[in-house]
C-alpha cells in the first residue's frame, strides 16, 4: 500500500466535496480503509441479546478479519480473533450458534468459552496450553449494544456510554430479542453505501414508503418546522422521554417526530407490533436515531429497534446487515409478523442498493470529479466524509506519510 499516493488523494479533495475517484474504487484505498478506519475505531458488533446465554456465540467478518463473540459459563461476554492458535483456521463459520466448547474443524484444538486452550493433541511435553489461548479483542457494552475495537489503544468510549445510555434506556434494548436479520450484497464501495445512508436528499423520490412517516424534507440535522418541533418537545417532556441531541464527531443521537397522522415508522404509518418496547407517550414517541461512524445507523421506535450495518468486503462490494429487535415477550404470529415488521426497511434497503450501485458505476467514469455536498440536505453525509478524512489523515500523520 503506497501511503504517499493515498495521502495525495486526501490532499486533492476540495473542502465540502465528495472523495477523489481512487478512494472509492481502488484496492489500495480498500486496504487503507481496513487499516486506518476499521482497524482502529469502535465497531458496532450487534446486540448482547443475540448472545444471551452461556455458550451462545456470534461470528462475523470485518473486511478480511474473522471475529468471534462468546458468552462464557459465568455469563460474561468476550470477543476474540476467530483464528485457531495452531495454524490459523477459522473456528466458527459466520453466523450464530451455541456450543459447550469451541473446536477447530482442522486439527480439533479445543477452546473454552473464555478463550482458554483446553486440548491440543499430539503436541510435545513442553507445549504450554496457557500460552495458546484465543487472542482477545476489546469489547464494550453501551445500553445493550456491543462494540469492539481491534486496536490496542482504543478511542475513548465513555462519553458515548454516558450520553447515549439515557437516550436509549426507554426503548428497553436489554429486554428485547432479535426477531429478524437479513444480509444484502451491494456492489458498491462501503463509503458510498454510508454516504447514501447518511442523507435523505434522495428520499422524497427514492423512498416513497419511507416518506410516509419519515420527515424527508427536514433541514440539516433533523431541523423540523418550529411549530411541529415545539409541540413534539412538549409531548416528550410530559412523557419524560429524553430527546438529545447528543454526540461527538464519530456518533450522533437525536429523537425526532414522525410525520403528522402517523404513529409508527412502518409502511402504513400505524403500529404493526402489539407488544411495544416503549409505551411512553402512548407509543407516539417518534424515533430515536443513533448513528456511529464508520458504518452503522439505528432507529429505536416504540415498536422496534432497527440497526443497519455496512461491512466492507472488497473495493466495490459491501454487505449490509439489518437487524430488527422487538420486545422479548412479543410472540411471532401473535404480536408481530416478520414480513410486515421488516417490510419498510427491506424496501428502503433494496432502493438504496440500486442507488449506491448506480453511484459506483458512475464514479468509474473518466469524467468523474468530486462534487459539492448540499450543506442543508447532506449535512450528515458531509459530517461522515469529513470524519473519514480527518481520521485517515491522523493515521497517515502517525505513519509519517
Amino acid at each position: 500500500m503506497d501511503l504517499g499516493q493515498i495521502s495525495a488523494q486526501f490532499r486533492a479533495r476540495p473542502a465540502g466535496h465528495s472523495l477523489p475517484q481512487l478512494l472509492y474504487n481502488s484496492a489500495e484505498a480498500f486496504d487503507f480503509d481496513l487499516a486506518a478506519i476499521f482497524g482502529r475505531n469502535w465497531l458496532f458488533a450487534g446486540f448482547a441479546v443475540e448472545v444471551k446465554a452461556p455458550g451462545d456465540y456470534l461470528s462475523f467478518t470485518v473486511g478480511r478479519w474473522p471475529i468471534l463473540i462468546m458468552r462464557d459459563r459465568g455469563g460474561e461476554l468476550a470477543a476474540f480473533h476467530n483464528s485457531c492458535r495452531h495454524r490459523g483456521s477459522v473456528l466458527c463459520q459466520p453466523g450464530s450458534g451455541k456450543a459447550a466448547r469451541i473446536v477447530c474443524p482442522y486439527h480439533r484444538w479445543t477452546y473454552g468459552l473464555d478463550g482458554r486452550l483446553l486440548a491440543a493433541g499430539r503436541m510435545p511435553d513442553d507445549f504450554s496450553k496457557a500460552d495458546h489461548g484465543l487472542k482477545p479483542i476489546r469489547l464494550e457494552l453501551v445500553s445493550g449494544a456491543m462494540f469492539i475495537c481491534l486496536a490496542d489503544d482504543a478511542p475513548d468510549i465513555e462519553t458515548m456510554r454516558r450520553e447515549l445510555t439515557p437516550l436509549l434506556a426507554p426503548h428497553g434494548i436489554e429486554r428485547s430479542k432479535l426477531a429478524f436479520q437479513s444480509t444484502l450484497v451491494e456492489h458498491a464501495n462501503w463509503k458510498l453505501v454510508m454516504e447514501n445512508a447518511r442523507e435523505c436528499y434522495h428520499c422524497a423520490t427514492g423512498h416513497p414508503e419511507l416518506s410516509l412517516t419519515f420527515p424527508v424534507n427536514a433541514s440539516a440535522y433533523f431541523d423540523i418546522d418550529a411549530g411541529t418541533s415545539r409541540a413534539f418537545e412538549e409531548r416528550m417532556a410530559a412523557a419524560d422521554l429524553p430527546m438529545g441531541p447528543a454526540g461527538e464527531e464519530w456518533w450522533q443521537a437525536v429523537r425526532f417526530p414522525l410525520n403528522e397522522g402517523t404513529v409508527a415508522m412502518t409502511t402504513d404509518g400505524q403500529f404493526n407490533v402489539k407488544k411495544l418496547m416503549c409505551e411512553a407517550a402512548g407509543g407516539a414517541s417518534g424515533s430515536m436515531r443513533w448513528a456511529i461512524e464508520p458504518n452503522v445507523f439505528c432507529h429505536s421506535t416504540s415498536e422496534y429497534t432497527f440497526a443497519f450495518t455496512a461491512w466492507p468486503v472488497s473495493p466495490t462490494e459491501t454487505h449490509v446487515v439489518s437487524r430488527w429487535l422487538v420486545h422479548e415477550d412479543a410472540v411471532e404470529g401473535v404480536d408481530y409478523d416478520i414480513d410486515t415488521l421488516a417490510d419498510l426497511w427491506t424496501r428502503t434497503n433494496l432502493q438504496d442498493k440500486e442507488l449506491a450501485e448506480n453511484n459506483q458505476r458512475g464514479i468509474w467514469s473518466p469524467g468523474y470529479t468530486p462534487g459539492p455536498y448540499s450543506p442543508d440536505a447532506e449535512s450528515l453525509t458531509l459530517l461522515f466524509v469529513d470524519w473519514y478524512c480527518a481520521t485517515a489523515e491522523k493515521y497517515l500523520a502517525r505513519a509519517g506519510a
